[in-house]
C-alpha cells in the first residue's frame, strides 16, 4: 500500500485507514437508493505506529465526540455524489485534522499589566462610582 503524506516528518500508511461505503441521504435522484456513496473513515489513533506521542494525544483532543472509546478516529463523508470524491473528502479531513494536531499549542508567558492600563482602570472605577453615587438620594441638606 502507499503512503499518505501528511506534514514533512508524519506519513500515514493507507492500510491504516479503514473505508466503508454507506447510502447516504440527500442529492442524487433515485440513484440515491441504489448505490452507497457515502464514505465512513476509520483511523485508529490510538494504535498508529505512524503518529508521535505529543501529535496522538492533541489528535484525541481535537477528535472529540468523532473519537471511540477504543481511541478509533470516525469520520463520515456524504456531501459528494461520488464515491470517490467523499473518499477525497474524508481523507482531506483526516489530514488536516492530524495537522492541527501537529502543531505544538505555544506556551503562555505571564505579562504584567502596563501602568497605563492600570490608570485607566482606576479611571473607569471612579468614573463608575461617581455615576452610581449620584443615584442615590438626596441629602436633607
Amino acid at each position: 500500500m502507499g503512503k499518505i503524506r501528511v506534514t514533512h516528518n508524519i506519513s500515514l500508511d493507507e492500510s491504516e485507514l479503514e473505508e466503508s461505503f454507506i447510502q447516504a441521504s440527500g442529492p442524487g435522484g433515485q440513484n440515491v437508493n441504489k448505490v452507497a456513496t457515502a464514505v465512513q473513515l476509520r483511523f485508529d489513533v490510538a494504535r498508529s505506529p505512524s503518529l508521535p506521542e505529543g501529535v496522538r494525544r492533541r489528535l484525541m483532543v481535537l477528535a472529540g465526540r468523532r473519537l471511540t472509546q477504543d481511541g478509533v478516529l470516525v469520520l463520515l463523508a456524504r456531501s459528494h455524489r461520488t464515491q470517490e470524491r467523499n473518499r477525497a473528502d474524508a481523507q482531506a479531513r483526516l489530514i488536516d485534522l492530524i495537522r492541527d494536531a501537529a502543531v505544538p499549542p505555544v506556551p503562555r508567558r505571564p505579562t504584567r499589566p502596563t501602568l497605563a492600563s492600570k490608570e485607566r482602570r482606576l479611571t473607569a472605577k471612579t468614573v463608575r462610582a461617581t455615576v452610581k453615587k449620584g443615584r442615590g438620594r438626596p441629602d436633607d441638606d
